[in-house]
């Protein structure tokens, strides 16, 4: 069983601050980022960064659906982490700035991925299908900075 890596990043013309709050803001913001790979998004506790819970499944292929019950820490200044409790995935939103008026957006996904050849799939095709998924969030995020 290998760990499984998907990573995606996009400069965002906001400060880093400000983009960090609309990440953390669980229970406003972050809805409207989402893709339509998400659906059943629910706030279950707190709402805005550490200590959140937040529910959602992502649909990242036709057949495969991950049922995510994220719990949501701040371990470090910039840095957000989703920790599935169904799971071994952990999301981690670091935002850096990147010059005047502008930042980054790094998202990394881990997992420990399935073993034989379905493991040699899940490595080969999932962390590039992951990025794009989450590149619609950047995206969405990026948008959402401008208004």
């Amino acid at each position: 069983m290998a760990q499984v890596e998907a990573t995606t990043e996009r400069v965002i013309a906001a400060e880093a601050d400000d983009v960090f709050d609309a990440l953390a803001d669980y229970g406003g913001t972050r809805a409207k980022l989402l893709s339509e790979h998400f659906s059943e998004y629910e706030v279950r506790e707190g709402g805005d960064g550490e200590g959140t819970v937040v529910h959602w499944k992502l649909q990242a292929t036709s057949k495969r659906v991950r049922d995510c019950l994220m719990e949501v820490s701040e371990p470090t200044e910039g840095d957000l982490v989703e920790k599935d409790r169904n799971s071994s995935m952990v999301t981690t939103w670091r935002v850096t700035p990147a010059g005047e008026g502008s930042c980054r957006v790094v998202v990394t996904t881990v997992w420990n991925g399935a073993g034989g050849i379905g493991g040699f799939f899940e490595r080969t095709f999932a962390p590039r299908g992951l990025a794009r998924i989450y590149d619609e969030v950047l995206a969405k995020l990026a948008a959402e900075m401008k208004k």
